[in-house]
């Protein structure tokens, strides 16, 4: 991995307080990411399991870990496998790491090759009343296919059809949402390698450049700082092409007189950053622009005083927009009569503020967290409002990183420029 190695007691403390949460008898077995075909026989770039990082530390394919904390043989009770590497494999894949590298990054002491799995598992799973699997419960995610979890599940239901099986996301789904210090140092991490590629690209948008070149900048600058590369892919998006939320052709020329709405993060150490930024692309924002942009960033500085611990997720929601409501009035979008006389469920700023504020942010861009658990201390969730008119060719989406503490918030991007004023002078310099 080209990101420096993590404290361990970062997987150690993560682990403690998953099988602190097990019943008596249980047994937790969690399977590293799927390796895809990408084409021929090409992979794509392997991405772990964010489960089995967020408990091991291990970025490697073809690993799993079995956490058993009443096993009877201590031995077991927190046991990882390996992929055992050879000569071959290490000319043509490279590096694997060692048992001693893999005690080193995770803390676990008892590491096995990953041949010895099912004997191992055969050894112990019957002293087990309960088995804890893993599968993708993030409500974002619908999958068609049966990815290894799936599979793994299968194949254990058909050898131990007697057990009773029980579903480990529970648990982690009120876990991963709230950070430790090392979760936040590295969000921070990522989000200053953020702010780094948002200015060099400041300096280099003009008229007549492409899309495609500005993408190139900001993944020059994360890989250069040992990001592994994009959170997700970048949105480069210039005159009416930012009324498209997940655009990403970015092949356009940025033209004279438009805005450029940016939206990209750095991944650093499997966690994410999450930025959205609007620019002129000739450095200095016309009068209409800048009465939109200014718009925004008053919603986007009275949405964060709302991230707080408490706020309960569509209440949030529901006040974000009517902040939206009062903007888009002052903007002449929205008739204040006509408001007032909307049907409640389909209220009229959606036209042009179509998407949520805010989602929790960690190992996934959108988080493994429940919608409908108010906001708690160590969350980190995105503030991110737009004001989108397909009308005029404009779209505005500005988006910090908040994370909430006992005294309020820490916006994690409050060095990035966001003022209007600020963005046109470093552009201008």
């Amino acid at each position: 991995m080209k990101y420096s190695q993590i404290d361990k007691q970062l997987f150690e403390l993560n682990r403690q307080n998953f099988t602190k949460r097990l019943p008596k008898s249980s047994i937790a077995i969690f399977q590293s990411g799927d390796e895809f075909p990408r084409s021929g026989d090409q992979p794509f770039t392997f991405k772990q399991n964010p489960d089995l990082f967020y408990l091991s530390g291990i970025d490697q394919e073809q690993s799993i870990l079995i956490l058993f904390p009443d096993c009877p043989n201590p031995i077991y009770r927190e046991v990882l496998f390996l992929r055992q590497t050879n000569e071959h494999i290490a000319v043509w894949e490279g590096h694997k790491l060692t048992i001693q590298e893999a005690k080193t990054v995770s803390g676990i002491e008892n590491i096995f090759w990953l041949s010895d799995f099912w004997s191992i598992l055969h050894s112990i799973i019957n002293y087990a009343d309960n088995i804890y699997l893993n599968t993708n419960e993030n409500d974002r995610y619908v999958h068609e296919v049966p990815y290894r979890d799936i599979r793994f599940i299968e194949k254990l239901k058909n050898l131990y059809p007697l057990h009773r099986y029980e579903r480990s996301a529970l648990i982690l789904r009120d876990l991963r949402p709230i950070k430790s210090d090392i979760e936040i140092a590295l969000t921070q991490k990522a989000c200053d390698i953020t702010n780094d590629a948002f200015r060099r690209v400041l300096k280099f948008v003009k008229p007549g450049v492409a899309e495609y070149e500005i993408e190139a900048e900001i993944i020059h600058e994360f890989i250069r700082q040992r990001a592994t590369g994009h959170a997700y892919n970048p949105i480069i998006a210039s005159g009416k092409n930012a009324n498209i939320l997940h655009y990403n052709d970015n092949n356009q020329i940025c033209k004279d007189g438009e805005v450029i709405l940016f939206d990209f993060g750095a991944e650093y150490a499997n966690y994410n950053a999450d930025l959205s930024r609007s620019v002129p692309v000739n450095g200095r924002f016309t009068k209409r622009q800048k009465d939109v942009y200014n718009s925004v960033l008053h919603i986007m500085n009275e949405a964060k005083k709302m991230l707080l611990a408490g706020t309960v997720w569509n209440d949030y929601h529901v006040e974000v927009g009517k902040i939206v409501e009062n903007e888009l009035i002052k903007l002449g979008l929205l008739d204040k009569h006509d408001v007032a006389k909307q049907d409640s469920k389909m209220p009229l700023y959606k036209k042009y503020f179509m998407h949520g504020t805010s989602h929790h942010l960690g190992l996934d861009v959108h988080d493994f967290a429940s919608r409908y658990k108010s906001f708690e201390v160590g969350n980190i969730l995105t503030c991110e409002p737009g004001i989108y008119i397909q009308s005029e060719g404009l779209g505005i989406r500005l988006e910090n990183d908040i994370l909430i503490t006992k005294d309020g918030n820490i916006d994690l991007m409050a060095n990035i420029p966001i003022e209007a004023e600020e963005i046109e002078e470093i552009m201008n310099s």
